[in-house]
Order: structure tokens, then sequence, then C-alpha cells
């Protein structure tokens, strides 16, 4: 019976849009659903990048894993990132800076090729970051 207000208390406070975290409660704002929205824009983008690189490698040799690499990890954060932006979740702010990150890593890495996979996947990636990093308030 314990458990079961236990349960019904988190579920009560999450779907109020509260969190409580540290003895503070915080309002979750509407940043988390941007950043969300960008993160699942931005896997896309990776994935993209990925399958061109892959060709582009088959095609002429040239060395594209950093990029590969970068791409799917970052594809992997965005992902975490989104899930738990849309569930508002207490390690969100944590994610949605390790995904900035990694977004600015792979678009670091994008921007050195010149295909167009590659350029609007560093595009995704920076706004991306941008909206991670809004939704926690840091630059």
């Amino acid at each position: 019976m314990e458990r079961r207000k236990m349960l019904t208390t988190t579920v009560g406070i999450l779907g109020t849009g509260i969190l409580a975290t540290n003895g503070h409660t915080r309002e979750i704002e509407d940043d988390c659903e941007s950043c969300g929205s960008g993160c699942g824009d931005c896997r896309s983008a990776c994935l993209t990048c990925v399958t061109e690189c892959l060709e582009e490698m088959k095609a002429d040799g040239k060395d594209r894993q950093d990029c590969i690499r970068l791409c799917l990890d970052c594809a992997d954060v965005c992902a975490a990132s989104a899930s738990i932006a849309a569930r508002k979740g207490p390690m969100a702010d944590i994610i949605a800076l390790a995904c900035a990150k990694a977004c600015e890593a792979c678009a670091e890495e994008c921007v050195k090729h010149d295909d167009a996979a590659c350029k609007a996947c560093a595009e995704a990636c920076l706004l991306c970051a941008k909206e991670c990093r809004e939704s926690i308030g840091t630059k």
C-alpha cells in the first residue's frame, strides 16, 4: 500500500509539471520541449550524415571515421536527451548539457567536409546545442 501511495504521489508531481529535486521545487519550462524537438531533428541529421559518409568512404576512400563516430555518438546522446526532455525527467538538465557538448563536437567535425549531408548535420547540431543550452540557461 505504501508503494502505491508513493507511486501515485510521484505521478501526480510529474503530471503537474513540477519536480522535487534536493528538497526544492521548480517548474519545468517549455524549453525542455524545444530542446527535445531539436534533439530529434539533430539525431536524424546525424544518421543521414553517417550514411553519406559511409558512401563517400566507399566511393572515394576518404577517411570519414571521425565524422562517423562523432555522428553516431551525437545521435545516441540526442535520442537520450529527447526522451528525457519529453518526460521532463529529473536528469533533463544534465543530459541537455551533455547533448549540447556532443552536438558542438559533431558540428566541428562536420564543417570540415564539403558535402550537403555534413553541412546539414553541422547546422542541425549547432541549433540543437543552442536549444539545449537555452533550456538549462547556459550559453
